[in-house]
């Protein structure tokens, strides 16, 4: 029972230790760090200059659009990295499985082609 809790305690010991790090680094981070304001700091934009325009003014939104396709895809992407390291182990079917979802991928991919989503106008 005693062996139980050791595993308890190293944690608990780790997780305090953690814990007055932090607190140290953030004091001598306030300490060291200097409270120069100036009128650009402590205006409502930090860059320093007036916005341009009215901020309902409309935006478009196709950066947006093709931003989040380029997620989708480059997250599905990243699927290759484990199949490719168990490919010894998943053998034939794990190799009609990635063409089946590479084809599904490209149909994806060719009807927001066809759709003109990546089409910057």
């Amino acid at each position: 029972m005693e062996y139980y809790y050791s595993n308890y305690n190293s944690f608990f010991f780790y997780t305090l230790v953690s814990f007055i790090i932090c607190i140290i680094i953030l004091i001598v981070c306030y300490l060291i760090s200097g409270n120069n304001l100036y009128y650009e700091k402590s205006s409502g934009y930090e860059c320093g200059f007036d916005p341009f325009s009215d901020a309902r003014e409309p935006f478009y939104v196709k950066f947006y659009l093709i931003a989040i396709l380029f997620i989708i895809f480059d997250v599905e992407v990243v699927f290759f990295f484990p199949w490719i390291f168990s490919i010894i182990q998943i053998s034939y079917y794990g190799l009609l499985v990635m063409y089946i979802f590479l084809v599904i991928l490209g149909i994806g991919f060719i009807y927001e082609w066809k759709k003109g989503s990546l089409d910057w106008d």
